[in-house]
């Protein structure tokens, strides 16, 4: 059994729990309310970056040729993305650049992109890769699932468009076969490594879709 067939199999009720959070059942019908979206973009914007660097850091010890342009051009695009999120859909929803830069990190964002950078700095090649793969894969799949039910017309048609297109899909496909091959080679401790940072990541991503929805910020 491949590494993600197991990893997928053994996340699936987590996955089924982020699947029909309220979040993401509001943003399939329309309902979600405009402030939680606003909260959720800007936190993904500030994520993005963070992501972008774990991305190159991977890229850096990638241990062949094509895993380091794989991961430097998945780097490039996260940042890429983060940019379109000012121009498209911040500009949509009222949020300026002075907004997005007094925002902080919610407690939820800070963790998950501070688990990712230390990971992807501190761990070997294949368990760093296995922390990365679930934004990949679950937001390809969540975006596929509201894509396949979203009620339309939809204020965030747009958002759902464009994680449920064919061309997101395709780049998850070959980031789940580097993951699997790196996992090949992997010893099973790493592999039991590569289990856990994935299992640990998946629950960052249900934290924070949750933060966005209940507005999460500092206590104190």
């Amino acid at each position: 059994m491949s590494f993600s067939t197991d990893a997928w199999a053994r996340n699936a009720a987590l996955y089924e729990k982020t699947r029909t959070m309220p979040f993401n059942q509001e943003l399939a019908s329309g309902q979600l309310s405009e402030q939680a979206f606003r909260h959720y973009m800007i936190q993904d914007a500030h994520y993005l970056l963070a992501f972008g660097r774990a991305l190159a850091v991977a890229a850096a010890k990638a241990d062949h040729a094509d895993g380091v342009v794989q991961f430097a051009d998945a780097a490039k695009n996260a940042v890429v993305v983060e940019r379109s999120l000012h121009e498209g859909f911040m500009k949509q929803f009222g949020i300026d650049a002075e907004t997005f830069a007094s925002t902080p990190l919610s407690p939820a964002s800070h963790h998950y992109t501070s688990f990712l950078i230390a990971t992807a700095w501190s761990a070997p090649y294949p368990v760093a890769l296995a922390a990365l793969l679930p934004c990949f894969w679950i937001y390809a799949e969540i975006g596929r699932d509201i894509h396949s039910r979203a009620t339309r017309p939809n204020p965030y048609g747009a958002w759902i468009d464009t994680y449920a297109g064919e061309e997101f899909h395709a780049l998850v496909r070959e980031v789940i076969a580097s993951v699997d091959q790196a996992a090949e080679k992997a010893s099973p401790q790493t592999r039991d490594e590569m289990h856990r940072a994935y299992t640990h990541a998946a629950q960052l991503e249900w934290m924070f879709w949750d933060s966005a929805y209940r507005l999460g910020e500092w206590a104190v």
